[in-house]
């Protein structure tokens, strides 16, 4: 079985998948030793780690090197976070699939809003139908086999009514032939189960405050959870509380106690 039927497959299970969320080789290979079935790398924690915002700052180029690098060194499916398909055409952004498919990438994140000089903006139905579908059919006719997770944009920019108009979205998906449905910021249970019963299509949750525990998201029949770039912020957080108590303390016995 490739890697890519089975990341397929783990989203077809009673458990919930959960992702270990990477921006390097070392996080990569930390969660596969702690037996993580699939990883996705988190477009803003790599960025950041490349010394970029989050937003496509990064050009695609450094983003393949380092996907291609995490993919050496670990032997589980590994997801791409494409944000919003690093081009600005249909073509662009097939080509950019294509060549993460070529090297073995099992699955991709593609976003229904875009960042604009620093303001994401969700867009619209119409905008989103016009841009996703080209690149839809294109995958089709060259027989692209990659798992297509597509992040919808409303709890996370706080739109009106976010359960009613991502259930809209999800019928775009659903005549597309998405594979999955991201929803990051959705926390409440009755949300959850609103977005789960609207479609067969696995759906996706983001670690936040206030999101129910890995049972409660089971029961409500969630397919895969992931963690974002909040471990990756968590972990330097630390690094930095750490670095000041080296400086207050003039020792290194933090480190070690």
């Amino acid at each position: 079985m490739t890697d890519i039927q089975i990341f397929k497959q783990l989203h077809h299970q009673d458990e919930p998948l959960l992702l270990g969320n990477v921006w390097n080789v070392q996080s990569a290979k930390i969660y596969q030793k702690l037996g993580y079935k699939a990883l996705a790398t988190s477009s803003s924690a790599l960025a950041h780690s490349l010394g970029y915002e989050d937003g496509e700052e990064m050009s695609f180029g450094e983003y393949f090197y380092m996907v291609e690098r995490i993919l050496k060194s670990v032997d589980i499916p590994l997801s791409v976070d494409l944000e919003g398909g690093y081009g600005k055409t249909a073509d662009e952004i097939v080509s950019n699939i294509l060549k993460l498919a070529a090297i073995g990438v099992a699955g991709i994140n593609i976003e229904d809003s875009v960042v604009i000089n620093g303001t994401r903006k969700l867009l619209s139905q119409e905008e989103l139908h016009k841009k996703l579908k080209p690149i839809f059919s294109e995958l089709k006719k060259n027989a692209v086999e990659i798992f297509i997770n597509l992040r919808t944009d409303p709890f996370l920019l706080g739109i009106e009514n976010p359960v009613d108009e991502t259930v809209q979205r999800i019928k775009i998906f659903e005549e597309l032939g998405v594979d999955g449905i991201f929803v990051p910021c959705i926390i409440s249970e009755d949300d959850i189960k609103a977005i789960v019963n609207a479609s067969e299509i696995p759906v996706n949750v983001m670690c936040m405050p206030g999101l129910p525990d890995f049972e409660a998201l089971k029961k409500l029949g969630v397919k895969r959870i992931s963690s974002g770039n909040f471990l990756n912020e968590y972990i330097y957080n630390q690094l930095e509380d750490t670095g000041r108590r080296i400086l207050s303390e003039q020792s290194f016995l933090s480190i070690f106690v």
